[in-house]
């Protein structure tokens, strides 16, 4: 519990004991004036309660916290704020309290399962599914460290017709390559052919144009839009030939996948399969028609009215008998409340797909499901590059593992250009150079908030000042140079007075495990970013301004580097909820 917490507890009780009000909270807040104390206490709540003046109201809640509490050393009343100043004690005493606060996590015994990523297998991963990945994998190892269990799951798009247009193009214009014989990354070779198609496909449609078709009937009797559409039909009817093709070219992809995410620091706990899951929901369609939820047409579509609900009526089942995409997405989360004991479900996905999951709770609630309130869609703002949008079918998206070695780029440049690692061995440099550099990619994704469209600036992003993940490490860095210079060992931390910066410091470690679960309810690594960006200035700020190494009083000496080591842990915790890595030397 932080100094905070107890002031408020014992405040409660205090105004049942003096004005017998119950269940009154009043603001605290750390104070930031010039009149002395380490917290103000704002009575104007009470004023309208107890027709008293804030005056006098501040100083009987000053004076009844020094007579009933051990909390107080003084206090004053300015203008109704009441401003108190805490026993030096209390803040010795709670820095011995959050010492430990790494070694356990309090148990919430409840499983929750989070989605992220979910690529198609038509093309590598881009700028687009970076922010995903670090999004989904960072809340789960937020809710983690908030005492829940976590299943990091994704959904891999490995059918459709998408995937048929990169097999037809390998099929006519590949002559046998592979991605080995070419020395490229699976993904990236597969990608390749998505956007040959493209190519060729336009070409097509501007021929048939020529002859003076219209566009739209061009688009449609293109001969390779044809053929990609019969392909699609083989692969369902389970052709052998078509399916072999496909599940070679999709090695090639998830061999590649598998090379991003260890770059990127991500990782699985299950993996679904479209091709597995797209048959499941249609079961769940007779259902709805027997519960009177779902309605058939006569042409025998089935489609689910929600246009009480402020929505429209959405097809589920086309005449043809095949199903769509909502239809798929009702079958797999019934299936993995079915398989797994999960209390509830996070889908990391775009803002474009947000009617889309308003529309699936809607229908699941519908259906009976209790569930259904449980499912959230964690739902994010697109990432645009200085130089504008992107299009995978034009090859123009930013290519995820460019981008990632871009930012190894960068890193090594600017670290090579402040000469701090000369001593360094090549492989502890390139190191230090991919975790600086992925570190400030992550950082950068992560301190906004996930609901904002955000613009990416790699060489922004790896700045040793400001709010960027670099400045972070940097700071940690400085610490073990402190702490190895120092030859610092834990022993039993004795009573020092303290000043207003180690105060601070120490109200600012006692906020992690607040902020964690503050994150962990609304599902935002920008929280927690923005915690350690903050911490580390408090510390800088301490740093600057209190002498440690030089210190001739030990206990005052031994207390500094007790924080210092504290801040250390804290700042890796922190970083770590983030994806993100430590580096001792900078």
């Amino acid at each position: 519990m932080n100094i905070k917490d107890i002031i408020e507890q014992k405040l409660a009780d205090v105004i049942l004991n003096v004005f017998q009000l119950k269940d009154i909270k009043l603001e605290i807040q750390e104070n930031k004036t010039e009149f002395e104390g380490d917290f103000t206490i704002v009575t104007f709540p009470l004023v309208k309660q107890l027709k008293k003046n804030p005056e006098s109201i501040g100083v009987e809640l000053g004076e009844a916290l020094t007579e009933q509490t051990e909390l107080l050393e003084s206090f004053n009343v300015v203008k109704g704020f009441l401003n108190v100043k805490v026993k030096n004690q209390f803040f010795v005493d709670n820095f011995k309290s959050i010492a430990n606060q790494f070694d356990t996590v309090e148990k919430k015994n409840s499983t929750v399962m989070v989605e992220y990523s979910s690529p198609n297998t038509n093309k590598p991963l881009h700028l687009g599914h970076i922010r995903n990945n670090l999004l989904g994998f960072s809340v789960a190892q937020i809710l983690k460290e908030a005492g829940y269990d976590v299943i990091k799951t994704q959904i891999i798009n490995d059918r459709g017709i998408h995937i048929c247009k990169s097999m037809l193009a390998w099929e006519k214009y590949g002559q046998g390559e592979t991605p080995d014989a070419t020395h490229t990354k699976g993904d990236k070779f597969v990608g390749n052919y998505y956007v040959k198609f493209d190519q060729e496909y336009k070409q097509e449609i501007a021929q048939l144009v020529a002859q003076g078709i219209s566009e739209d009937q061009a688009k449609k009797e293109a001969p390779l839009m044809k053929e990609a559409q019969k392909m699609l039909l083989d692969w369902e009817n389970g052709d052998e030939k078509v399916r072999n093709l496909w599940n070679e070219m999709n090695s090639w992809v998830y061999k590649g996948f598998n090379e991003t995410y260890k770059r990127l620091g991500v990782d699985f706990d299950q993996v679904q399969y479209e091709s597995n899951t797209y048959i499941l929901g249609k079961d769940l369609i007779q259902e709805g028609l027997d519960k009177g939820v779902l309605y058939q047409k006569e042409d025998g579509s089935v489609w689910c009215d929600l246009t009480d609900e402020g929505l429209d009526q959405k097809l589920l089942l086309r005449s043809d008998g095949t199903s769509v995409y909502m239809t798929q997405d009702l079958g797999t989360a019934v299936e993995r409340f079915k398989q797994n004991d999960i209390k509830k479900l996070i889908y990391t996905v775009g803002n474009e797909q947000d009617y889309h999951f308003q529309v699936l709770f809607k229908i699941l609630g519908k259906l009976g499901y209790s569930w259904a309130d449980q499912l959230y869609h964690l739902s994010y703002g697109m990432v645009e590059l200085p130089n504008g949008k992107m299009k995978s079918r034009e090859g123009t998206v930013v290519d995820a593992d460019d981008l990632m070695q871009e930012m190894y780029a960068i890193a090594k440049s600017k670290a090579e250009e402040l000469g701090k690692l000369e001593n360094l061995t090549e492989e502890e440099k390139n190191a230090n150079y991919e975790n600086v550099g992925i570190g400030a990619l992550k950082y950068f994704m992560l301190k906004v908030d996930p609901k904002k469209k955000m613009l990416f600036n790699p060489e922004e992003s790896i700045d040793f000042n400001g709010n960027t993940g670099p400045f972070i490490q940097y700071t940690f860095a400085r610490i073990q140079s402190l702490l190895a210079k120092a030859n610092f060992e834990q022993k039993e931390i004795a009573t020092v007075e303290l000043n207003q910066s180690e105060k601070e410091l120490i109200m600012q470690l006692a906020n992690y495990k607040i902020v964690v679960e503050k994150a962990a309810e609304v599902l935002s690594p920008a929280l927690v970013a923005n915690y350690v960006y903050d911490l580390v200035k408090t510390y800088n700020s301490f740093y600057q301004s209190n002498p440690i190494m030089n210190q001739e009083d030990e206990n005052v000496k031994q207390f500094r580097l007790s924080v210092s080591d504290l801040t250390a842990k804290t700042i890796k915790k922190s970083l770590h909820l983030l994806g993100i890595e430590t580096v001792n030397r900078m």
